[in-house]
């Protein structure tokens, strides 16, 4: 049984990342940007402090590093589930739902709406499928 190859879990956990954060784009910028400038009016934010570089580097870094858990992830389960996008989609599946249980929580304490929870779950459900499954396609052992 062959390790882990640590280099590849980094080209594909990239990749992954790459995946999720152009996903993300379009979610946020695109799809759900009109429920996020309510909610940030709602709540009181400055959209302007929203939309700083900071801001912007820091969701690109987090989907940077959610790739490479998810693929470091498939890369465990590999050995044990058999290489593949069954395997991808089980490795990103509990890394989402420790997410989402978050963003639950927020959305409890009137962070979200319910509206806006539900819908941006189901769109990131999609986008980390697609990131789990093209870095798994990615991912080789050796």
């Amino acid at each position: 049984m062959a390790g882990i190859n640590s280099g590849k879990i980094v080209t594909a956990g990239l990749l992954a990342g790459l995946v999720l954060n152009i996903g993300d784009f379009v979610i946020n910028g695109v799809l759900m940007a009109a429920e996020f400038q309510a909610g940030m009016e709602r709540l009181g934010l400055d959209p302007a402090a929203m939309e700083t570089g900071a801001v912007a580097v820091s969701w690109i870094t987090v989907d940077f590093l959610l790739g490479l858990l998810i693929v470091w992830t498939y890369a465990a389960m590999r050995p044990r589930f058999g290489p593949g996008p069954k395997t991808a989609l089980l490795a990103a599946f509990p890394l989402f739902t420790a997410v989402t249980l978050v963003l639950f929580g927020f959305t409890m304490m009137g962070f979200f709406t319910t509206s806006v929870f539900v819908k941006s779950t189901i769109f990131s459900a999609v986008n980390v499928a697609i990131g789990a499954v093209a870095g798994a396609w990615l991912y080789k052992e050796n």
